[in-house]
């Protein structure tokens, strides 16, 4: 008897019609004989709209209470998905967030989950039991209700694998599995039947929304296998487990993408040390994450400009962090918010020479100027202007050989 957990995402619970077909699914692994823990997101849609309503009273909406509205969500999958199970005539139960509990710690709206009671889901598994979760949420130590950040609901599935000791984790979704590239934007972009933790891992932070990155990185770090396959089709999906387990015949593995990045240059800055540390320090405090960042020096070594990406979204929270900072000198800011950034990822770029170069001429093919650079062993991403984007994609798919 194999213990599974089978996570739902909003597109797969997102009508009753799919929620019935869920119901079936599980079903068949209960019929198999498996032990088996649903972890599902709210319906399609659900999470945003609660968003909205949470607006409509105040943008500076309280955090606490928007935990509370937001996990509303999951609690009504959970109900609607225990209710299908039981009129199939199998025993199923809904366990809410402070009913389990599933603790947690850390900020509303921003938590991390860091045990469970697991007694009572046993016992109730033991007794041929489906347990239902809702994912996305947990309860703090002062008896709040949290939330642990959008594509949670990836993250309770790993730790729930985790905490009750799962043979396997099994992440649904609306495609067949992970794939070469976004296939919604490149039609030939292939599936991966197998790929590392760490490639995944960098493919998920660098935009390709299959798995939440920090679901990964719980997943390696336990070593526990992951499958992401589709609610839809019967086709086998994409194994997710450690890097010894892969066969690297290609030196990429994946062209992913993010169009929510924008690109800050300071120029005439002051050259001496300390500077950066003045200028990233108060973005850090501010929980702004900083990505690439490059630094040209003046030729006459007195000054120099220092440009980096953030997240589109925190532009203006930047600007308004630098212009009060008293710690730097500079002439001026420029900020361009219409950049994108591709990204290429193999753990068997390591090994192979020439990957930097080939993808820096495959651009320049394109005639497509790169703007800022960032690498790691498994990783080369590049800044460039959004509206190259598609074009990029397609020239760096074929030019590593994934169509």
């Amino acid at each position: 008897m194999v213990k599974k957990v089978l996570k739902f995402g909003g597109t797969s619970v997102g009508t009753i019609e799919r929620i019935q077909h869920v119901a079936n699914i599980i079903k068949k692994e209960h019929t198999a004989g498996n032990k088996v823990i649903a972890v599902v997101s709210a319906m399609a849609g659900k999470t945003n709209e609660l968003v909205k309503l949470s607006n409509e009273i105040s943008e500076e909406f309280n955090k606490r209470e928007l935990d509370v509205l937001l996990s509303s969500g999951e609690q009504v999958t959970c109900a609607l998905l225990s209710g299908a199970l039981i009129k199939l005539n199998l025993k199923a139960k809904s366990w809410l967030n402070w009913q389990i509990p599933i603790l947690t710690d850390g900020e509303h709206t921003n938590s991390r989950i860091i045990n469970m009671h697991i007694e009572k889901i046993n016992k109730f598994l033991d007794d041929k039991g489906i347990v239902i979760i809702p994912g996305f949420q947990g309860i703090s130590k002062n008896g709040d209700v949290t939330t642990i950040g959008r594509g949670g609901s990836d993250a309770t599935a790993v730790a729930v694998a985790k905490i009750f000791n799962a043979d396997k984790c099994e992440i649904y979704t609306d495609v067949d599995g992970v794939y070469s590239t976004d296939p919604n934007k490149i039609p030939v972009a292939k599936k991966i039947d197998k790929i590392s933790y760490d490639e995944m891992l960098e493919l998920s932070s660098l935009g390709a929304k299959v798995m939440q990155p920090s679901a990964v990185q719980t997943a390696m770090m336990y070593d526990i296998p992951l499958e992401v396959r589709s609610t839809f089709t019967e086709r086998k999906g994409t194994k997710i487990f450690s890097e010894e387990n892969i066969d690297y015949s290609k030196s990429v593995t994946g062209v992913a993408y993010s169009k929510d990045d924008a690109k800050i240059t300071i120029t005439g800055v002051e050259d001496r040390p300390g500077v950066a540390a003045n200028i990233f320090e108060p973005l850090s405090k501010a929980q702004i994450n900083v990505d690439m960042v490059i630094q040209n020096i003046s030729s006459d070594a007195k000054t120099t400009d220092i440009t980096f990406t953030v997240k589109r979204d925190d532009i203006f929270k930047t600007k308004e962090i630098l212009n009060k900072s008293n710690k730097i000198h500079y002439k001026d800011i420029i900020q361009n918010d219409k950049v994108a950034k591709v990204s290429i990822v193999g753990a068997g770029m390591v090994s192979t020479p020439g990957v930097t170069y080939r993808m820096f001429r495959a651009l320049s093919d394109e005639k497509i100027n790169i703007l800022a650079i960032s690498t790691s062993e498994i990783k080369l991403s590049v800044i460039i202007d959004e509206s190259n984007i598609l074009k990029a994609i397609k020239k760096l798919h074929t030019t590593f050989d994934l169509d």
